[in-house]
């Protein structure tokens, strides 16, 4: 297997709390799935992921702390958002409601609006999501 540094990384939310949380649920088995916004991809040029991809979970400190999978890349409307992927998103949402909630915060939020450059940017049903769930195939060593 070639370095870690030769993958790209699988950025999780902006560092600070949140990415913690995150990259721990993913270190720990509960999260097996993460939801982007389509137009994300759109705005960075970015092509979407596919299965088998391999990349580097960051950390807050920007440390890669493991290798991840990519086992599978669904893009839906928002409204199509099912229980299964609250539940595997790891972050003990109960319903779609608790999940939708949660996440349309985040892309409310001014870190990314400010990265959409769309001061009020909003999303609706209707809105394509990019879902990537994957699995942690090595966990990396963290020395200190």
């Amino acid at each position: 297997m070639t370095g870690p540094h030769a993958l790209k990384p699988f950025l999780l939310a902006f560092p600070g709390p949140l990415r913690d949380r995150l990259v721990a649920a993913v270190l720990s088995g509960e999260k097996v799935a993460t939801t982007g916004l389509l137009v994300e991809y759109e705005v960075e040029n970015e092509e979407l992921p596919e299965a088998g991809e391999r990349s580097a979970l960051i950390d807050s400190d920007g440390r890669e702390v493991a290798v991840v999978e990519i086992t599978e890349v669904q893009v839906l409307p928002l409204g199509e958002a099912d229980l299964r992927l609250a539940l595997d998103e790891g972050e003990g949402f109960l319903s779609v409601a608790q999940w939708r909630e949660a996440h349309e915060r985040f892309w409310h939020s001014e870190d990314m609006r400010e990265g959409l450059g769309d001061p009020s940017f909003v999303v609706d049903d209707s809105t394509m999501v990019v879902v990537e769930r994957f699995r942690v195939v090595e966990a990396l060593r963290l020395d200190g």
